[in-house]
């Protein structure tokens, strides 16, 4: 046999390794509400080549490939136990397994890493928590496939309804139609159908009402069967405590703004600040997509090094707030055309960061360029650091964060040499480090920090929603703090 061949038949056993995973993933997730992972990427509802892609990315952050061979025993042992709602990473499983020198079988091992889901530990699965989407573009509809996805067991978030102007003829049709399909993001994972007699979109078998109002005031959600629901704004119409007060309706009880709030309104970084949120807080906001992007690696980098100063340069993906052509716009450069320029604009992210990171004493200052490509940024961070150090350290510190830290689940990290935007698509994590790029000279630090501006950040939101929901599963094994 030559090498080839063993090269393929190596191949098929492994396809089949992850076909053999497929139903054990999914029964997880349907009867308990278990979300598996790998190194923080979800292996629910992924084809047999997708399972096999994240274990082989694997070998970008942890330096080898990790083989389905070492993951499936995990996987098995976990169907033996009586797990509650939690997510858990059997990448981390693996890896953690590989360091401990005491002899446990998988199993074993397996029990101990997990046991505050198991047995009298365990959280039980409630009722749910109803959620309302005010606004239905690009991050509404984003939001929307992750609540769909999330649906799981039936036991987390519940997407109920959306609220959208009235747009004429037929309006749902269309509306369901953007859902199905995405220019950049693909397909809609399911099936969607759409009942025009009720205004109703069943997507995946979530029935999501679409409820017609020009202004918060004109609904009343208990008349649709919603209650305590979470509403989330996707409009940026209302950015203060007063605007978004409006949402607070019979049956809503707390509002999150998918933009930077204004005033009093707590702007969460999730993985930063989200445990500062007052159980009592019904109003708050997601803070912007970029702030998400450099917050984490900021503060991870505060922790180690000490931060004096920086500024934040974004390249940014143009949006629906600019112009397809020249035209009027209230904002200087914004009037021309988004898909023929690079525009200079104003972000808010570096001022914002004072929100979330409270703790951080350095002056930080920022500017942006919009840039013809529909989605994707990156950040560039420029940082004076509190101690010399050196790019390997760095790439080091920065590598381990992403692997094992609580922000693993922000901050993703890459060596590919030839990596450029829309590798980026997609990605669920609030940015990445992109190793190739990074400068270090004595105690001044350069991050290229790669973010999908739409997913990433639908992804922080929901991650913040589910906090405030109280469906805000454990991971295990718990990352190290």
């Amino acid at each position: 046999m030559t090498v080839n061949d063993d090269s393929f038949t190596n191949w098929k056993n492994r396809e089949e390794i992850a076909e053999s995973m497929i139903p054990i993933i999914g029964k997880l997730h349907r009867e308990r509400d278990v979300t598996v992972l790998l190194h923080s990427r979800s292996l629910v509802n992924k084809s047999v080549v997708s399972i096999l892609k994240t274990h082989r990315f694997a070998r970008q952050i942890a330096g080898e490939e990790l083989s389905v061979t070492e993951t499936l025993p995990f996987l098995q042992a976990l169907t033996a136990l009586d797990l509650g709602p939690s997510q858990i990473d059997i990448g981390m499983l693996a890896a953690t397994y590989k360091s401990d020198d005491r002899g446990l079988s998988v199993a074993e091992f397996t029990a101990e890493a997990v046991a505050g889901a198991t047995g009298a530990n365990k959280l039980e699965g409630g009722a749910g928590r109803d959620v309302v989407l005010y606004g239905f573009g690009r991050i509404g509809r984003l939001v929307a496939r992750l609540l769909i996805e999330k649906a799981g067991s039936g036991n987390g978030l519940r997407l109920r309804a959306i609220v959208v102007r009235g747009g004429g003829e037929a309006d749902l049709v269309k509306r369901a139609s953007l859902l199905r399909r995405d220019s950049i993001h693909g397909q809609f994972q399911g099936t969607i159908t759409v009942d025009e007699e009720s205004s109703t979109i069943f997507a995946n078998g979530n029935a999501i009402k679409v409820i017609y109002a020009s202004d918060p005031s004109e609904v009343d959600y208990t008349a649709y069967g919603i209650k305590d629901a979470i509403l989330i704004d996707n409009t940026g119409k209302w950015r203060d405590r007063e605007g978004l007060s409006k949402h607070l309706r019979p049956g809503i009880d707390k509002v999150v703004l998918t933009a930077p709030g204004k005033g009093d309104v707590p702007n969460i970084v999730h993985g930063v600040n989200h445990d500062t949120i007052k159980p009592d807080e019904q109003i708050l906001s997601c803070a912007s997509c970029t702030t998400n992007a450099i917050v984490p690696p900021l503060k991870a980098m505060d922790d180690e090094y000490g931060v004096l100063r920086g500024h934040v340069e974004t390249v940014h993906s143009f949006t629906n707030d600019q112009n397809l052509l020249d035209n009027y716009h209230k904002a200087d450069r914004r009037g021309r055309s988004a898909p023929l320029n690079m525009v200079i604009t104003e972000t808010g992210a570096a001022s914002a960061v004072a929100k979330a990171l409270p703790d951080l004493k350095a002056p930080i200052t920022g500017s942006s360029i919009r840039v013809p490509v529909p989605d994707v940024s990156i950040a560039i961070l420029s940082l004076r650091l509190g101690r010399e150090t050196s790019r390997e350290e760095v790439l080091d510190y920065l590598r381990e964060v992403s692997l094992h830290s609580p922000l693993k689940r922000q901050i993703d990290f890459t060596t590919a040499p030839d990596a450029v935007s829309m590798d980026f698509v997609g990605s669920r994590h609030a940015s990445i480090v992109d190793a190739g790029a990074t400068k270090v000279d004595g105690d001044n630090a350069i991050l290229y920090l790669w973010y999908d501006n739409e997913f990433g950040y639908s992804c922080q939101v929901i991650r913040v929603v589910q906090h405030v929901s109280g469906v805000e599963y454990p991971t295990y094994p718990a990352p190290a703090v």
